[in-house]
């Protein structure tokens, strides 16, 4: 065999080897590409997988069963006693007729806007107050714990007004009214009014010394008042069952009550 045979076939062998190693290595790369790829679209899928469950997550969150629900929550928390009990005072102290002006005036200007905005930012975030406020700023997140600590004030002595209804509520079923006349002392050899009673009123009389039972004195605590103790208790077991499920429990009383 010459030997310019032997060198051309040298060279071609070379030729091959270079060829066979470079197709070797253009699949490696290929499939080194393909396991990128793979990976970046498990991290994608993985992360909407995220994302749904976090959608799924503020879709659980409780809603209202019905439009006649929220609307009758939302009367039940803008009437209470002081809009039935203390505004009539009020207007009648500070001038009758002429209090309704400024005061219509401040309602449609301040009061109805706020709480609109309050009800619509409620809605379109749908989060507590604390929360709320969080969302549209961190620094504003004070604003909401000052929020929550009025309405447990608020809920403090509100309470305390529901726990005197209530007792004059059971005390109504006699006949006659235990407020309606001052009550008799006897004496033993005749029967007279009680003196206290005859200054005051039998309903100022029977206010202080039959429900409050007051004593004295600030420096006598005067015992425990076990009527007004159970019906401050009954207010709160009553504000608890309303309040233990969320807007499920208390969407219903409200349809309850009203």
């Amino acid at each position: 065999m010459p030997k310019n045979s032997k060198v051309v076939k040298r060279d071609l062998d070379d030729e091959v080897i270079e060829s066979v190693k470079d197709l070797l290595s253009n699949e490696d790369s290929s499939d080194d590409a393909f396991k990128k790829s793979e990976l970046m679209v498990d991290d994608q899928e993985e992360k909407d997988v995220d994302v749904e469950e976090g959608s799924d997550v503020e879709d659980e969150r409780p809603a209202w069963n019905s439009k006649l629900q929220y609307i009758l929550a939302q009367v039940g928390f803008s009437v209470g006693l002081g809009n039935v009990w203390r505004f009539p005072y009020l207007c009648q102290k500070n001038g009758g007729g002429a209090y309704l002006v400024p005061y219509l005036i401040l309602l449609l200007i301040i009061g109805i806007p706020l709480f609109f905005l309050e009800l619509s930012v409620g809605q379109r975030i749908r989060r507590g107050s604390i929360g709320v406020w969080n969302y549209i700023s961190p620094k504003l997140g004070g604003i909401g714990f000052a929020s929550c600590v009025v309405c447990f004030f608020v809920a403090l002595y509100y309470n305390v007004i529901i726990g005197w209804s209530l007792f004059y509520f059971s005390q109504s079923f006699q006949h006659p009214l235990p407020w309606d006349q001052c009550p008799l002392v006897k004496n033993t050899s005749h029967t007279f009014v009680e003196p206290e009673c005859e200054k005051s009123s039998a309903t100022t009389y029977y206010w202080y010394r039959e429900a409050l039972n007051i004593s004295s004195s600030l420096s006598e605590s005067g015992g425990l008042n076990w009527k007004m103790t159970i019906c401050l208790l009954a207010a709160w077991v009553m504000v608890c069952l309303a309040m233990i499920k969320g807007i499920q429990s208390s969407g219903k009383v409200s349809i309850l009550f009203t």
